[in-house]
């Protein structure tokens, strides 16, 4: 900002003129812009006392706030693996990955600080060692580089869409289709900034889910689904299911939970595989995360386990495929075929042959 003295009389201090004229600047501020050579005096630096005299022209800048670095801290972690290159840990529920403006500590990096002392420097001093996130509510499997050059293998493997992701998702209603493919363009919610959204494409990024429907709950209104992320956009999995009218259990952003029958006090995403391969040996590994118990009112519709009816991965489709152009009302008014999978639900719970059969009804399935 500029301001020029039309008021001064050569016997006011730079500093005091300044508190006079920017109210919203305290003095102690003031000074340690003037000290920092964020303040000039007619081009030139100055000092707090140097008068003011009329007709001299002042630039203050205000620069940019810097993070703060971010404090180790030691908080219990549940990992998975650990060598001299990657961590793997068990993320919970209601945990904030890296620092960020209404929670500055208590998060995922602030504990592997403490635990690991150091990690890769990509991420700069708020997300040290971040190479992907998982939502606050969201629990599993997380990656964090230890050091650069794992840092940037991890980063090419998700970027290549080489690593595998695999969550479990309980989701309001009962998908009329077994399976399929949603591919679309997320990005920013025109309204609420708070939210993601479906876009036109053209606008957003490309965003690529296959959901598979492991089994359904018609006393609560609810499905178990795999979901397998070939992509990796904000709130992806979260969009998607509600585009296709099956908003999450407990969501709070992107649902209605106390309209919902099922109540298990949670978000109900749970990334529970990941794959990817080291980044120093080039071997492939793969862990999993151990489902919640808030999942046991679904996994116990399983008579032979819950890993009897997971799928195999598909492939992900070189061309990206269609957009997918199934709204949420249109899911809504196929009540024959939703009655068919309950149906089917009810007898078969994993539903995993149904999925060579029955096909995702949008024009991407």
């Amino acid at each position: 900002m500029n301001l020029t003295t039309d008021d001064a009389d050569g016997k006011i201090r730079l500093d005091q003129y300044l508190a006079a004229h920017l109210p919203e600047l305290s003095r102690s501020r003031i000074q340690n812009l003037i000290k920092s050579g964020d303040v000039l005096v007619n081009g030139s630096p100055a000092k707090p006392k140097n008068p003011v005299s009329r007709g001299d022209s002042i630039t203050v800048r205000i620069p940019e706030p810097e993070p703060a670095e971010a404090q180790p801290q030691d908080i219990p972690l549940d990992i998975l693996y650990e060598d001299e290159d990657v961590v793997v840990i068990n993320k919970e529920s209601g945990m904030v990955v890296h620092p960020a403006a209404g929670n500055p500590d208590g998060t995922i990096v602030n504990a592997l600080l403490h635990h690991c002392g150091d990690l890769s420097g990509i991420g700069g001093v708020e997300r040290p060692g971040i190479v992907h996130r998982l939502d606050k509510d969201t629990s599993g499997c997380l990656v964090i580089a230890k050091n650069d050059a794992a840092h940037q293998s991890l980063t090419a493997q998700f970027a290549a869409r080489s690593t595998e992701k695999r969550y479990l998702a309980v989701v309001q209603g009962i998908p009329s289709q077994s399976s399929g493919t949603v591919f679309t363009h997320i990005g920013r919610h025109p309204v609420n900034r708070l939210k993601m959204a479906v876009v036109n494409p053209g606008s957003g990024k490309a965003a690529i889910t296959d959901y598979d429907l492991l089994c359904a709950d018609p006393s609560t209104d609810s499905s178990l689904v795999l979901c397998t992320l070939h992509t990796g956009r904000t709130h992806q999995i979260r969009v998607h299911m509600l585009h296709l009218g099956h908003p999450l259990i407990g969501d709070p952003i992107y649902a209605k939970p106390a309209r919902q029958k099922a109540k298990p006090g949670r978000l109900m995403l749970h990334a529970w595989r990941l794959g990817f391969d080291h980044p120093r040996t080039g071997k492939r590994m793969d862990f999993e995360a151990p489902v919640p118990p808030e999942y046991t009112p679904w996994l116990q519709l399983f008579p032979n386990g819950l890993y009897g009816a997971i799928p195999e991965p598909r492939p992900v489709q070189e061309d990206g495929g269609p957009p997918c152009h199934f709204p949420a009302a249109e899911a809504a008014s196929t009540d024959r075929i939703r009655e068919s999978a309950i149906f089917k639900s009810q007898s078969r719970p994993g539903l995993r042959q149904q999925s060579a059969v029955i096909r995702c009804p949008h024009p991407c399935g």
